[in-house]
């Protein structure tokens, strides 16, 4: 016998590795993207709500009627409509980064002809070319947020994006009627120029692509137009092992030959996992903005305002818009822990309609309400605090219901955000087109109290299209998914 002991074989452990992250980017620096997106879809609503004030100097410069200034409220959105159902295609392919660059050259060139214009055709054309460089920001942006975050937390990040893309409802026309009454109207256009210039550089100099199927989880090194010096700096401070990782075996990785697909946001339209709740939301959208379009021409006749006064009044419903926004993002992040916590069958049929739109029943009948009350406040001549408080409360469940909407369609369309976020501006902006092309001879024909208790029976009888999309609309998700 040998002296000699064999050496023991120890029992191999397995050690696991440490999971691979949805994202690589920090909350700080998810946080820097939120804001970043957001400035990015403020240029959206922006440059129409500055406008609105303006309306009346714009006509009588251009020696035209209030009515055919009110077709270009309407082209505009006609044109925010139809361009994202390209740029969004764009950017779920080429990625965020190079399609930002894109609109926000064609919003720049689009705003210094506005500002030099001389003549009615012109401002029609150049109108729907601002409209399609602007109007696809908020698109892109829902995609970086879609890219970024988790639906645990997507709620709260989605509140505050519709929160801070909103603020100009607030500001703008303050500033429009602040232009048109000092510096003239075409001011408003120059400091659009200015704004969207001094954006565009930090936008290219901050903002790290995000699309996964170029970049992961933001892992994988992007290359050309696609590379930021945020993001380079962002991979250096992660661990090399994580990067690795993620980069080989990680969530979304790239795909080989992907082809943009501008049809892709019809399809999303005709797939009906979510077209009952973009109609839904299309509408409400569609009878806002018929109130905003009109909001100028009935506070000045009603109450005889300045221009800069009916700035002040749009206030009350910017206001009512970014409170309504961050709060409903916050009540989004408890509901959906709520159901989750709760639910323990397949993640196939857990209830997403239920955890997103339960709380839109609310906000839909404060809308509704509140637009009866404001047609006839004015109809009546009553005090101008009345109809400025129902204002607030129109712009908080508005936007409130888009933030759920919105959030609940991301979710269910996470590899093509931008192309779903997209099909939903299709449908409310060319509603809108319609109902702010409609408003004025509504009124004019049954007067401005019926008008808006006609309105508001509509917004009630598309209470059934939220019924439709929380049945059949779930059938054919979880039978898609």
């Amino acid at each position: 016998m040998s002296g000699k002991q064999e050496p023991r074989e120890s029992p191999t452990e397995e050690v696991e590795p440490p999971s691979i992250p949805y994202t690589i980017f920090t909350s700080y620096q998810k946080t820097l993207l939120l804001v970043l997106v957001s400035v990015a879809g403020t240029f959206s609503t922006c440059a129409s709500n500055v406008y609105f004030p303006a309306i009346p100097s714009v006509a009588a410069d251009l020696h035209v009627s209030t009515e055919l200034i009110n077709l270009s409220v309407t082209l505009y959105l006609v044109f925010q409509g139809i361009s994202p159902t390209f740029w969004g295609a764009l950017s779920d392919v080429k990625g965020r980064r190079l399609t930002y660059m894109c609109t926000f050259v064609v919003f720049i060139g689009a705003c210094i002809g506005l500002a030099e214009t001389k003549n009615y055709p012109q401002l029609l054309v150049l109108r729907c070319l601002q409209s399609s460089g602007s109007a696809s920001t908020i698109a892109i942006g829902s995609g970086v947020l879609g890219d970024i975050t988790t639906r645990e937390e997507r709620g709260g990040y989605m509140g505050t994006y519709q929160g801070i893309i909103l603020i100009p409802i607030a500001i703008g026309p303050i500033l429009g009627g602040v232009f048109a009454n000092t510096l003239g109207w075409r001011a408003i256009f120059w400091f659009l120029t200015i704004y969207g210039a001094v954006f565009m550089i930090i936008l290219i100099l901050a903002l790290p692509e995000t699309l996964r199927a170029l970049v992961g989880n933001g892992s994988i090194p992007p290359k050309g137009l696609a590379k930021s010096p945020l993001a380079y700096l962002q991979r250096r401070r992660r661990p090399q092992e994580i990067l690795i990782r993620s980069t080989s075996n990680g969530p979304d990785a790239p795909s080989a030959k992907a082809k943009i697909d501008i049809l892709g946001t019809i399809r999303i339209l005709f797939d009906l996992k979510a077209t009952f709740a973009i109609l839904f939301i299309s509408i409400y959208y569609t009878i806002w903005q018929m109130v905003l379009t009109t909001l100028s021409t009935l506070f000045e006749s009603t109450y005889n305002l300045t221009e800069i006064q009916t700035g002040l009044c749009y206030l009350s419903n910017g206001i009512g818009c970014i409170l309504g926004t961050f709060l409903a993002g916050r009540l989004l992040d408890i509901e959906y822990r709520r159901y989750k916590a709760r639910y323990a069958g397949p993640s196939e049929d857990f209830p997403l309609e239920k955890a997103r739109l339960r709380a839109t029943w609310l906000y839909a009948t404060l809308q509704t309400a509140a637009l009866v009350v404001f047609g006839w406040t004015l109809d009546k001549g009553i005090h101008i605090s009345v109809p400025l408080i129902c204002l607030f409360l129109i712009g908080w469940a508005s936007v409130s219901i888009q933030s759920c909407v919105t959030t609940f369609i991301v979710d269910v369309y996470t590899d093509r955000s931008a192309s779903a976020t997209a099909a939903l501006n299709l449908v409310r902006c060319l509603l809108g087109a319609a109902g702010t092309a409609a408003i004025t001879p509504c009124i004019e024909g049954i007067g401005v109290g019926w008008a808006f208790t006609l309105f508001a029976g509509i917004l009630a009888a598309c209470g059934g299209l939220l019924v439709l999309q929380m049945t059949v609309g779930r059938k054919i998700r979880v039978k898609g998914e």
